[in-house]
């Protein structure tokens, strides 16, 4: 799989839907993640992300605006222990409390399935980051119906140890825009990253549709020490 420029990629999908990048700096010493959130709607369009504990939250920009929560307000973002647990929806809570019982990353996500959207169905993405005695691993999940139809449910599973620095993985919940939308097809992408947070989460941001984007959560992690730095952008301030 060839190296791609996640700017590039970016730039050219107008609509992605909400992604995950999960990596490691090219000077090899922090583990990095992102994830960003997208919106057609007003309803979609209509939420921020703020910190929550280690994590974050999505929350309402305007209160009075929201005519659905279920799909669009959740914790995208959970840490136990030394596991980064990054999702597109409130399966963040249940790769948590799996895990807290003893439940393997994939284990954990089998009670579940894509979201009950038609007829879009979007997918369910999910990532876990590990880092423990100075060493890193992630993996990454994507639930999604078959070819839309909503009565047959695909699993699969990536994962990725001792990644290689300056390399990531993203995924995200659309191939394009559309109607409906389709959903992700194949492995995530490689994609380079980049040593300086800013930098990265700027170039992030900046490659994001401006119609479309949101949000944005990026986190470095020193992977000898466990310290972070987190960065979020919001579109609605």
């Amino acid at each position: 799989m060839s190296l791609i420029s996640l700017q590039d990629d970016l730039k050219s999908n107008s609509y992605p839907g909400r992604g995950i990048i999960m990596g490691k700096t090219p000077d090899g010493t922090k583990a990095v993640a992102a994830y960003f959130i997208m919106g057609r709607s007003d309803n979609s369009r209509n939420r921020v992300f703020v910190e929550e504990g280690e994590g974050i939250r999505t929350q309402a920009f305007d209160p009075s605006k929201v005519t659905d929560p279920s799909l669009i307000i959740y914790a995208p973002v959970r840490v136990m222990g030394n596991k980064t647990i990054v999702t597109n929806g409130d399966q963040t809570d249940t790769i948590y409390e799996g895990m807290d019982i003893q439940l393997t990353f994939e284990q954990s996500l089998r009670c579940r399935e894509f979201e009950p959207d038609s007829p879009n169905y979007t997918p369910r993405i999910s990532g876990i980051m590990h880092i423990e005695g100075g060493r890193f691993n992630y993996a990454m999940s994507i639930i999604k119906s078959n070819h839309g139809n909503p009565d047959s449910c695909n699993r699969y599973t990536f994962a990725y140890d001792n990644p290689e620095a300056g390399e990531s993985h993203f995924i995200h919940t659309y191939m394009h825009d559309g109607s409906p939308l389709p959903s992700f097809e194949g492995e995530p992408k490689l994609a380079a990253t980049l040593d300086d947070l800013d930098e990265f989460t700027a170039m992030i941001w900046e490659s994001l549709n401006e119609e479309n984007k949101i949000s944005l959560f990026v986190r470095y992690i020193d992977i000898e020490s466990g310290a972070y730095e987190t960065r979020i952008v919001n579109k609605n301030q």
